[in-house]
């Protein structure tokens, strides 16, 4: 049986002055009620933040650091952390304390009802607006791609069991999604209220591009459907091509009604144009990512794990 019941896995990027304040609140949050093991990986941070990690790893023999040699996205730095983990249960939240560490036991009891993944849903985000829209955006989007049940929502504070992680671990792709992959494995999946907190200091990670690139993740990696929107797009266009040929034939062959010049010829060829060079849009990123799959591209680079008075 396995004596590690939760793994806590935390991306860190510029975050070295929390670091230590986190790990406080998650051991004064653990330490009574559960073994545990903290997996701290530094996603090549501009700061102190590996310094920090290494700190802590040297007087704690449950907290592993894992250092990347560049900057490989959160999903992938995720990944790097779930395939360490041993826990019976894994935690994945952020490094800036707005996702408490007194909530992992309220995510715990109720994972341990049967469910595959809970979610923890805050009613009251504080973050900011521009945040908030994308997150919300980016929830739409998946109901649609990837059947996201619409009461459910895809917080980055989480707990999945160790059957799922099993699987999560064995996605290769270079563009990982954690929660689209989740969707992908399994329905089973619940959520709990928590509370919302305000960052401890320093400013969030947050931006537009961030948001843009869990976009399209969800637009072109775990779907097909933008593809058959292109194709009916497609088919849709043809066929108003057609129908709009006639009307001009007719026109020109019966009512003589017609006005010379070339207004309707750079309509048409705006409009069929734009459609055209969308759809070859969003089939060169499928072509684009399947080729990076192919070649092997690296979710993401190891520069070194570090235990309690143990350097790998």
């Amino acid at each position: 049986m396995n004596s590690v019941e939760i793994s806590i896995v935390i991306p860190v990027y510029n975050s070295g002055d929390i670091i230590h304040k986190l790990y406080a609140a998650i051991a004064a949050s653990l330490n009574e009620q559960y073994t545990f093991e903290l997996i701290l990986v530094n996603d090549a941070s501009k700061d102190n933040s590996w310094e920090q990690i290494k700190q802590l790893t040297i007087a704690n023999p449950f907290v592993i650091g894992v250092n990347l040699k560049k900057n490989s996205g959160q999903d992938n730095a995720l990944l790097a952390g779930l395939r360490i983990a041993q826990g019976n249960y894994c935690v994945i939240m952020d490094d800036d304390l707005q996702h408490h560490p007194k909530y992992i036991s309220t995510l715990h009891n109720a994972i341990v009802n049967g469910f595959d993944v809970c979610y923890a849903n805050f009613e009251l985000k504080k973050q900011s607006v521009v945040k908030n829209t994308g997150s919300n955006l980016n929830g739409k989007m998946a109901e649609v791609l990837m059947a996201k049940p619409k009461e459910i929502y895809l917080s980055p504070f989480k707990i999945i069991n160790k059957s799922t992680i099993s699987e999560i671990v064995k996605f290769a792709g270079p563009y990982p999604y954690i929660d689209g992959i989740i969707l992908s494995i399994t329905s089973n999946i619940t959520q709990v209220e928590v509370d919302h907190h305000e960052r401890d200091s320093g400013k969030g990670n947050y931006s537009i591009k961030r948001s843009a690139n869990v976009f399209f993740k969800m637009f072109t990696g775990f779907s097909i459907l933008p593809l058959r929107i292109a194709t009916i797009t497609g088919i849709i266009a043809t066929l108003l091509g057609v129908v709009l040929s006639f009307k001009y034939l007719y026109d020109y062959f019966f009512t003589k009604d017609y006005v010379p010049g070339w207004t309707t010829v750079v309509i048409l060829i705006i409009v069929f144009s734009g459609l055209i060079l969308l759809s070859l849009g969003i089939i060169g990123e499928y072509i684009g990512r399947t080729y990076l799959a192919v070649n092997n591209k690296p979710q993401y680079s190891i520069s070194e794990i570090v235990k309690s008075n143990t350097d790998k």
